[in-house]
């Protein structure tokens, strides 16, 4: 384990991170709200902890390994959230406990959008700045930004990269050489932040809301400037925007880069993970708005398709915006989409849950066995885009998905066991562990009124389904130690 090469990288990141809280203090300057002064400490206390972690390893030149790549975006995910939580806890408002603190920031990074706050329409500006840029900090990964924008982490870059980077195709590069691949993703990202504020702008928010929205949209994130969400602006126009992007965050940022490469739409079209990912969107939104219609939840006709439509595309997305408390509506449709955002967007994307691509496998998979009952001596591949898929890959997903079920299984009693009821903690687990944030029961709002140790189980499931379990777990097993 090259402890060095880690401290120095590590530092460098947190030194990083630091700067980040440039721009909330300019928008407490601007609004005069008054907290200009915890962010400045905030950034001191920061800036200090990364340069403390870098002295020591900063003449460090050897290469690091792959197993060193690990753990550094465990510990970088870890301690940057444990970073983001010290200006939630020096601010005047909100006065957060060092667990909720600590929930928040890291409900932030991982893109997840459980929130444990209320009133936030009453909270300072620059603070409600501040916890949507965490999310777009986290929505393509701080450490995936980093191997973009400074050459010294190139040696070991890919290491970084392909332990960070969601997804079963993550060896994958869309260029030849890691950093590059790292600016062609964040070039594609900061693109749609800046279309989907000004979308969200000439449809009608001020600015300051267009910027917050744009950040947590792309990163499919969830956090909002207002307690009502997007249900707060009720227009159409934004709801439209909203789902738009939305879907575009959700896809493939390798297909936005070929699309925009080669100037070809035809590459969602034949793409067999956008396909699906399409068709089970729409298959939901039907049987949402034939729900809605049928039990007259809203009057208009109109108003069932859009609200079915925008809560169907930001639950299954894992983004979890609201335009309603869905909750609430009839019969099965708020556990359908919450179990749907298990599967959540495609690899490569900014979203949470298992992604479809393994969703396809696993199903293509069961297919194959169901024909090999009939057919037991027949040899029979799974194919993707009428590719063969080796049997690696379809191992790893089986191997992924038996991990989700024990991970899931051990979160939920665990978070049974602190007094939470069975709707809660059944939807509270799978919210956050598939970085989706709203919930059903006592968490449909907000995560409040869970204890403490409660939240300290959420943020763990927070983090592991934000580095897609094996990132983490890898870390508690003996062989990673070993040699």
């Amino acid at each position: 384990m090259q402890i060095l090469g880690i401290m120095k990288i590590l530092g460098l990141l947190i030194a990083l991170f630091s700067i980040t809280l440039l721009p909330p203090i300019a928008v407490s300057l601007w609004y005069m709200d008054q907290a200009h002064d915890a962010f400045i400490l905030s950034l001191l206390i920061i800036l200090t902890t990364g340069a403390m972690c870098w002295f020591p390893a900063r003449h460090y030149r050897g290469e690091l390994r792959f197993r060193d790549g690990f753990l550094i975006v465990v510990l970088i995910w870890v301690v940057l959230s444990i970073m983001a939580a010290i200006p939630l806890l020096l601010v005047h408002r909100p006065e957060l406990r060092i667990v909720d603190a600590l929930f928040e920031s890291t409900s932030g990074l991982t893109t997840t959008g459980a929130t444990i706050l209320t009133a936030i329409d009453d909270l300072p500006l620059s603070v409600l700045y501040y916890r949507q840029q965490l999310q777009w900090l986290g929505g393509m990964g701080i450490i995936v930004l980093a191997v973009a924008v400074m050459p010294a982490l190139g040696v070991g870059g890919m290491q970084l990269y392909r332990a960070e980077t969601p997804g079963p195709m993550k060896d994958h590069k869309l260029t030849p050489r890691i950093t590059e691949t790292a600016k062609a993703i964040w070039r594609i990202y900061l693109g749609l932040t800046v279309l989907c504020g000004a979308s969200y702008y000439f449809a009608g928010m001020s600015v300051f809301d267009a910027i917050s929205h744009a950040f947590s949209t792309v990163a499919i994130g969830g956090f909002s400037t207002h307690e009502a969400s997007l249900g707060y602006f009720q227009s159409n126009a934004i709801n439209l925007v909203a789902t738009v992007f939305m879907l575009l965050a959700g896809l493939n940022f390798a297909l936005h880069f070929s699309a925009f490469r080669f100037r070809r739409v035809a590459v969602y079209i034949n793409d067999p993970e956008a396909k699906a990912y399409f068709g089970l969107l729409l298959l939901t939104i039907m049987l949402t708005v034939m729900t809605l219609h049928h039990h007259q939840v809203y009057e208009q006709l109109s108003d069932n398709i859009v609200q079915g439509m925008v809560q169907v595309v930001s639950i299954v997305t894992t983004t979890g915006f609201t335009t309603t408390n869905f909750s609430i509506w009839p019969t099965f449709i708020p556990i359908l989409l919450i179990l749907l955002s298990t599967a959540g967007g495609c690899a490569g994307s900014t979203a949470g849950g298992m992604k479809i691509i393994r969703m396809l496998l696993l199903f293509k998979q069961g297919a194959r066995e169901i024909s090999k009952l009939v057919h037991p001596s027949a040899l029979i591949p799974i194919k993707l885009g009428g590719k063969p898929v080796p049997d690696n890959v379809v191992n790893a997903v089986w191997g992924f998905l038996s991990l989700y079920i024990f991970s899931y299984a051990i979160l939920l009693i665990m978070l049974l066991a602190t007094g939470a009821d069975l709707t809660t903690a059944f939807s509270a687990v799978t919210a956050c562990l598939n970085n989706l944030g709203p919930g059903l029961g006592d968490v449909s709002r907000n995560y409040a009124s869970i204890s403490d140790t409660g939240k300290i189980i959420l943020t763990f499931a927070m983090v592991l389904g934000r580095l897609e379990l094996f990132t983490l777990l890898v870390l508690f097993t003996p062989v990673f130690w070993k040699g």
